[in-house]
């Protein structure tokens, strides 16, 4: 079979009526059309495996034609000329929504956009950030490094998905590339779609945020992107590559995003946190905790394992996006275009600001040399025990087991990555989730953060990281459940789960906290503060107390669980 294009707009019809191929509507900041004078073109470069790849080059017109120039470079899956994300374009030319097309114009530089394999104006197939997908983006930095108008040096830049080939271009090392911004980056695919084999869910927007979408269907999702047709003024290569693609093809994609086996060895090549330690070209790097797509997970694993150089990261609440628009701060975009110039421009540039940047639960913005920062220590409490069942979708006492502290003498600030073990008498077809909530004196609790893994003898569960203070008065609250239905996709086993011990790993920072920074809010924290809130009774809080004594003097700890 040649083509399955009707099949993939079959699939792309469902998901568009969800609004899940378009994340961001064209009123939003930065999806406005470049306003720089620019000049335009367009290019065919060619892989070492014969794969031909679409590019679009922005270039200055304040410079002469034959004017070199340093470059920043996108490679993308969704730079369709028909669509961003399959979000209908009315105007041809290159899609350059939610890009710093702008900034980098403006700072001299040029600014080009190539298509992986298999979407956009590229032939090929997708690998889903394996081996051909890796050799796009190598292939894309040597072209523009080696173009008679370059000099030589070439950043990347993205956010999500455009965020992960800036990271494969570290893992590639192409020569010419000097420095990544990645923000909201996959960092392990397998990680991105699963959490210990257990299916991660997406939001349904603009239906609805809460998670519907179980990540092992992915795949289609990205099968009817890859076949967004061209538009009828692209060339006819362009138009071929756009719509073509093989059952083959489709049927590798599939099987590698529906696998739920981390020792898979197509997992275990992608991931980018093992091959990224050492790193040492300058990467920027930006995760927010909030974020429900690109969770913070093992992004902070990558972080902590890079190797000398001059990097630079922002942590905070925000949710899925660059911090140019969405961070609640004004310095975003200023830091980032220094970053490009002193290390791809090489002009004699001060980068401002931290070299992390972080901003807290409560809102304040603080400086840090890096996250979780030095002092973040290990604080260990026992759980009660108790059973649950793993039955799923209707909420009930018969689900979940409490355990509350006693109202804190003293603020303290949860900085890193918690960590939980149950020892457990079930089923391996059981799941066991944990949520940490911080708890108001009036029973208002927010939660913190959660993670999940199977059900075994000894079931150990990393959950997300956060930066959160926790304020004197208010209670820890961790409630150990078969599975949260809106984060996680789970059939229930019916199966009863008996807990017979239980800790929890709390990191902590023993010094206190002064935010030294100036930033605003983001709309992912005021939701945030508004729905991920539930009312403890006097059941939980009376009678789930167990002693915390949340004190932090164990060493650093970090987990590598997939």
């Amino acid at each position: 079979m040649r083509s399955l294009s009707i099949l993939s707009r079959l699939v792309a019809g469902p998901l568009l009526a969800l609004g899940v191929i378009a994340p961001m509507s064209a009123a939003e900041p930065g999806a406005e059309p470049v306003s720089t004078p620019h000049r335009y073109e367009q290019h065919f470069l060619t892989a070492p495996d014969g794969t031909r790849l679409h590019a679009d080059v922005l270039r200055p017109t304040n410079l002469p034609e034959d004017a070199k120039t340093p470059v920043i470079l996108t490679v993308s899956p969704y730079r369709s000329h028909t669509a961003y994300i399959s979000a209908p374009r009315l105007t041809g030319g290159p899609s350059t929504d939610y890009l710093p097309v702008d900034a980098a114009l403006r700072a001299g530089y040029t600014f080009v956009i190539v298509d992986l394999r298999g979407f956009g104006g590229s032939d090929g197939c997708p690998d889903y950030g394996g081996p051909g997908e890796r050799s796009d983006v190598a292939t894309a930095v040597e072209w523009a490094a080696t173009r008679p108008w370059s000099t030589g040096r070439v950043g990347m830049v993205g956010v999500s998905y455009e965020a992960w080939t800036g990271l494969l271009g570290l893992a590639a090392r192409p020569r010419g590339l000097a420095a990544v911004v990645a923000f909201e980056p996959v960092v392990d695919p397998y990680s991105y779609l699963y959490m210990r084999g257990v299916s991660w869910k997406f939001s349904g927007k603009p239906v609805t945020e809460n998670g519907i979408r179980p990540a092992d269907e992915v795949g289609l999702e990205h099968v009817a992107i890859a076949s967004t047709p061209g538009r009828p003024d692209d060339s006819v290569e362009y138009q071929a590559n756009a719509v073509y693609t093989s059952a083959e093809c489709t049927r590798r994609y599939l099987a590698l995003t529906g696998d739920h086996d981390a020792t898979d060895p197509d997992w275990v090549a992608r991931d980018l946190v093992t091959e990224l330690r050492g790193n040492t070209i300058p990467l920027f790097l930006g995760q927010g905790f909030l974020d429900a797509n690109t969770r913070p997970d093992r992004v902070f694993e990558l972080w902590r394992g890079l190797g000398a150089g001059a990097h630079r990261a922002w942590f905070g609440q925000w949710g899925h996006s660059d911090c140019r628009f969405k961070c609640g701060t004004p310095g975003f975009e200023n830091e980032m275009m220094a970053f490009f110039d002193r290390h791809v421009a090489l002009r004699d540039t001060d980068v401002p600001w931290p070299r992390v940047t972080v901003q807290q639960f409560d809102g304040g913005w603080r400086s840090e040399n890096t996250w979780p920062p030095a002092d973040s220590r290990r604080s260990t409490v026992e759980l009660r025990a108790g059973r649950y069942v793993d039955r799923g979708y209707l909420p009930g006492p018969d689900r979940e087991i409490w355990s509350v502290s006693q109202p804190l003498e003293s603020a303290v600030h949860l900085s890193g990555v918690p960590t939980a073990t149950l020892e457990s008498i079930g089923p391996a077809a059981a799941t066991a989730a944990v949520e940490l909530y911080d708890v108001e004196p009036s029973g208002r609790a927010t939660i913190i953060t959660r993670g999940i893994a199977p059900v075994e003898p000894r079931t150990e569960i990393r959950l997300l990281a956060q930066d959160w203070p926790i304020a004197a008065g208010h209670r820890l609250g961790v409630r150990v459940t078969d599975v949260v239905d809106d984060v996680w996709s789970h059939a229930p086993s019916g199966a009863t789960v008996t807990v017979t011990a239980a800790r929890l790993e709390v990191p902590l920072l023993t010094e206190a906290r002064v935010p030294d920074l100036t930033g605003g809010g983001s709309e992912a924290h005021a939701k945030w503060r508004v729905e991920k809130t539930t009312t403890l009774g006097a059941e939980v809080m009376n009678n789930a107390v167990v002693p915390m004594n949340l004190v932090s003097t164990n060493p650093p700890h970090e987990t590598g669980q997939r």
